[in-house]
């Protein structure tokens, strides 16, 4: 029997960015429809014509780029929505009416067969000029199911291609999501869509339940970004529809890792260490009981290859590491450790642990190094800092920098003097070896007028991540001397072949 096919729209160029915070420019949307295209996304939202200029200018360019996706924007019904979209010159609309009572009495004012004629006309209008149509039904979860259907397809009969029903604010439940869907999905014969939002935490398996229940399209995003809490993630939807279900998609799963990097990139909305599939932590291991289960049979501890969806596994060494883990940590590397190496390696990191401390990359590399006798050639020097702020002042600091011999200088400004000070070395170490800071955090700060401050960044170089702290009792210099111990890292790292 052949294997059930679902489509895939991804709404990250639309729902995603309205994530409070983030605001894509034309050219990283660009980046991100065509990354998503080679993903293998069937339709991508690639927004709303009618919100801007800017807007349709992006729009117009994906239309344009001759990507094998469908290209739609979003609608209200509103016959000016659909002529922004025909300018832009996308496949598609996805044209959104509110169907719950709640809308029509306190944001449209309108009464139920009201809605259903603009539904019906703008859906027309659109359809006469030549746009595929999806209609979809906003806050369809707290909609009369009956009027729902009678909404939905009234669409149908006039010919729209798809139909949508939303979980707007994420209320429903995957029982109750699964019996709408078997009801609109048993009295209507074109494909229905699920779009859901993750206010509970049950986007994901909301869209399982809808696709179970019968829905032929789900609505995504990379990252599960979208209003409040996000929409479903992609990354997740996708691959429990293809491990539990057998359920087919276009999208390439070795490439969902790489694709969450550039969207991270690009809207500065970090993923979280923990987040499912593509968090930096999903496929690593720190516990001695699960390195060593890893090692043995990686099936031990890791539901699929981490290869699988473009990641790696990761050894972490805190407070909770086994000798395993070390001893096979540095046989990668290429060391060939003695058994009393392992073990005084062991004994620092267990101490470490033991005083509080997330030890990092760059610290456990450190005491590698001293145990085995390397010693890290600190690769970028810190000759000169100066950083001016205050009152009615903006922030700025320049640095002087030594990189093999050469002397670098930069100058940045800032939203204040850590940030002016993190920008300037930034600018200095991203011109000469594409290293990005990728998170920023203060871990720990002690008592006293003369506190000490701890601060842990992670950066990477397009081929590994790494963590890095730096300490000092001035919080711009525990910044710089964190961005600069791990971009140390990252270069000597390089240098000897090590992280590939």
């Amino acid at each position: 029997m052949a294997k059930r096919i679902v489509r895939v729209l991804d709404t990250t160029l639309r729902d995603g960015e309205q994530t409070p915070g983030v605001a894509l420019n034309p050219d990283e949307k660009l980046e991100i429809a065509k990354a998503l295209d080679d993903l293998g996304v069937d339709t991508i939202e690639a927004g709303a014509a009618v919100v801007s200029e800017g807007e349709r200018e992006a729009i117009k360019r994906i239309s344009k780029e001759g990507l094998k996706a469908e290209i739609c924007s979003y609608v209200r019904a509103l016959k000016g929505d659909i002529d922004a979209a025909l300018d832009c010159d996308v496949d598609s609309v996805h044209l959104v009416v509110p169907t719950s009572d709640l809308h029509l009495k306190y944001r449209l004012k309108k009464t139920r067969e009201q809605l259903k004629e603009m539904a019906i006309e703008t859906s027309l209008y659109a359809l006469d000029h030549g746009l595929v149509v999806e209609l979809s039904a906003e806050d369809a979860t707290r909609t009369d199911p009956e009027f729902l259907r009678e909404v939905l397809q009234a669409g149908a009969n006039e010919g729209v291609q798809r139909v949508c029903i939303c979980d707007t604010v994420g209320i429903a439940t995957p029982e109750q999501i699964g019996e709408l869907f078997s009801y609109i999905t048993g009295a209507l014969e074109v494909p229905v869509a699920a779009h859901c939002h993750n206010d509970f935490g049950l986007a994901t398996a909301n869209t399982l339940a809808a696709v179970k229940a019968g829905a032929g399209e789900v609505h995504v995003t990379i990252n599960g970004l979208g209003e409040r809490a996000g929409n479903a993630a992609l990354e997740e939807v996708i691959l429990a529809l293809s491990k539990f279900y057998g359920i087919k998609t276009g999208i390439k799963l070795e490439k969902l890792y790489q694709v969450s990097q550039l969207v991270e990139r690009y809207t500065e909305v970090p993923v979280p260490p923990n987040k499912a599939v593509v968090g930096t932590n999903a496929f690593s291991h720190e516990a001695g009981i699960h390195t060593h289960g890893v090692l043995v049979h990686p099936s031990t501890y890791e539901p699929i290859p981490p290869e699988t969806v473009g990641q790696r596994r990761r050894l972490v060494f805190g407070k909770h590491v086994g000798s395993h883990a070390i001893e096979s940590e540095l046989r990668r590397r290429g060391i060939e450790p003695t058994r009393e190496q392992v073990q005084e390696i062991f004994r620092r990191i267990k101490r470490l642990g033991d005083r509080g401390k997330l030890v990092t990359d760059a610290e456990w590399s450190a005491i590698v190094d001293e145990v085995v006798g390397e010693k890290l050639e600190e690769m970028i020097k810190l000759d000169e800092l100066t950083v001016t702020s205050g009152n009615k002042v903006t922030p700025t600091a320049s640095v002087r920098l030594k990189f093999e011999g050469k002397e670098l200088t930069g100058a940045a400004v800032g939203v204040g003097p850590v940030d002016a000070a993190i920008n300037a070395i930034r600018k200095v170490v991203e011109g000469v070896s594409s290293i990005k800071l990728q998170e920023y955090h203060v871990d720990a700060i002690s008592g006293g007028t003369d506190a000490m401050v701890s601060v842990v960044v992670r950066l990477t170089d397009g081929r590994r991540i790494v963590t890095a702290r730096g300490t000092s009792s001035d919080i711009i210099m525990a910044s710089v001397l964190a961005v600069l111990n791990g971009s140390n890292r990252l270069l000597w790292d390089k240098k000897l072949g090590r992280g590939q």
